[in-house]
């Protein structure tokens, strides 16, 4: 199982990544990783009851990583409950580095947006972020 684990301002959120489902939307959001990407980027967009939002280089939602890839579906990965991570966009196709992670199920976004992880641990952390919050580093492991 890979686990990616997010040290922010208000702790730090273990979520497992659904490679084997979402590949090319994993192995994208790892090569972010890798690179160092989301170091030092904010958690830019917060809605109460709704999701927390981060990986926008310009810090203001409009920003990525200089390409947009295709939406990856899959039928078991949902916008069921609280912790899902999936990729923010700006319309079919649009994906990049924008991520949100839910605090509650928001099924309207299934086949919208692109689900590729869970949280494992810490949504009381994702639950705590509030605009502007940082993303110190991600880090990758396999357990």
């Amino acid at each position: 199982m890979k686990v990616a684990t997010f040290n922010t301002s208000k702790g730090d959120i273990r979520i497992q990544l659904f490679d084997k489902l979402v590949p090319n939307t994993v192995a994208n959001f790892v090569k972010l990783i890798e690179d160092g990407f989301y170091n030092g980027l904010k958690f830019h967009r917060v809605i109460p009851d709704f999701m927390i939002q981060g990986g926008c280089p310009l810090g203001n939602g409009t920003g990525g990583p200089g390409y947009q890839f295709a939406d990856e579906f899959h039928p078991e990965l949902k916008h069921d409950g609280p912790g899902v991570l999936s990729m923010a966009n700006s319309g079919p196709n649009t994906n990049g580095s924008q991520f949100f992670i839910t605090h509650v199920e928001t099924s309207w976004l299934d086949g919208k947006h692109s689900v590729f992880g869970k949280v494992l641990d810490g949504q009381d952390v994702v639950d705590a972020v509030e605009g502007g919050d940082l993303i110190n580093e991600i880090t990758l492991s396999d357990e």
